[in-house]
């Protein structure tokens, strides 16, 4: 039974690599810009490939969505910096810049925009402009669960955002901010111990 077991993981670590590796050849061939090998899963970017860059050893799991459209810039970017993962259905939405920066983890679930729609009474909301400011977030940070990261917002190197938390203003480095809207209730130690084991 563990024989079986083993050889169906084996089998299903196989074609996750190879379905992995023809996304890889496929966006590249519709001109998304990846440095090298990066980890894919069932991840969906529907136009404008050009302008999309993910940076080595990044991966997105099963049913993130990379959107640059608009506007607002002939050529609105992502980027996504090397050994960031970003877990199941992420949706990061640009009609400007949105950077991801290195070492980030992104949990499930989290919205990343730069932009927002306009709110006057007069007109339908499809036909409101849109307003942007480019989004930035720093190197090892740690993005919780279901995460909404609004438009001109930048999150500095080594912070953290709990879960659920709706973030509207600029998150400091080294801060760990939660909650609607997310508010900075500590920062990380300067020193950090490593325990013993």
């Amino acid at each position: 039974m563990y024989i079986i077991k083993f050889g169906f993981i084996q089998g299903k670590w196989l074609i996750d690599g190879l379905e992995s590796r023809w996304r890889n050849f496929y966006y590249r061939t519709l001109g998304v810009k990846l440095h090298g090998y990066i980890w894919m899963k069932q991840v969906e970017i529907p136009r404008n490939y050009s302008d999309i860059e993910l940076e080595a050893d990044c991966a997105l799991d099963r049913g993130v969505t990379l959107v640059c459209s608009g506007d607002s810039l002939p050529h609105p970017k992502i980027v996504i910096g090397a050994n960031t993962y970003i877990n199941r259905h992420t949706f990061i939405d640009a009609i400007e810049l949105i950077t991801l920066g290195q070492h980030c983890a992104i949990g499930p679930g989290c919205y990343i925009t730069d932009h927002d729609h306009g709110c006057h009474p007069s007109l339908p909301p499809l036909a409101q402009p849109m307003i942007s400011k480019a989004t930035i977030v720093g190197d090892r940070v740690w993005i919780g669960a279901n995460v909404t990261i609004l438009k001109g917002v930048t999150i500095g190197n080594d912070a953290v955002v709990g879960a659920g938390s709706v973030v509207t203003k600029d998150i400091p480095e080294k801060a760990i901010a939660v909650g609607n809207p997310a508010k900075v209730i500590k920062y990380h130690p300067e020193k950090v111990t490593t325990p013993e084991i």
